[in-house]
């Protein structure tokens, strides 16, 4: 069986953003969309400054393949909200990677 392969984004929002209407944004396209598994989301409370680089979000979904990835990310949907989600960013990095699954020493 095929890895699970994981889209992770980490940004920071503009300063005038309003990110409650960017979030909501991100949960109808990944609640419109079969090929994404699992989504989750949240802000950073706990990192030094200095640490975070002024990155303030992180947003992570797991597709069951690359191809089930490769698939959303060219979907017009995604392609029309990604224009749209980076208007509203002042930077951000990305990484598309196959999950390493490690079972744990017992």
């Amino acid at each position: 069986m095929a890895a699970e392969f994981k889209h992770l984004v980490l940004v920071k929002f503009k300063d005038d953003v309003v990110v409650e209407d960017v979030l909501k944004g991100m949960e109808k396209l990944v609640s419109e969309m079969d090929s994404v598994k699992s989504f989750v989301w949240g802000q950073d409370v706990e990192s030094h400054e200095m640490l975070r680089q002024g990155f303030t979000h992180a947003f992570l979904m797991t597709f069951n393949s690359k191809d089930d990835f490769t698939a959303f990310a060219s979907h017009p949907k995604h392609v029309e909200f990604s224009s749209t989600f980076s208007t509203a960013i002042e930077k951000a990095v990305l990484l598309d990677f196959p999950a390493v699954s490690v079972k744990p020493a017992v």
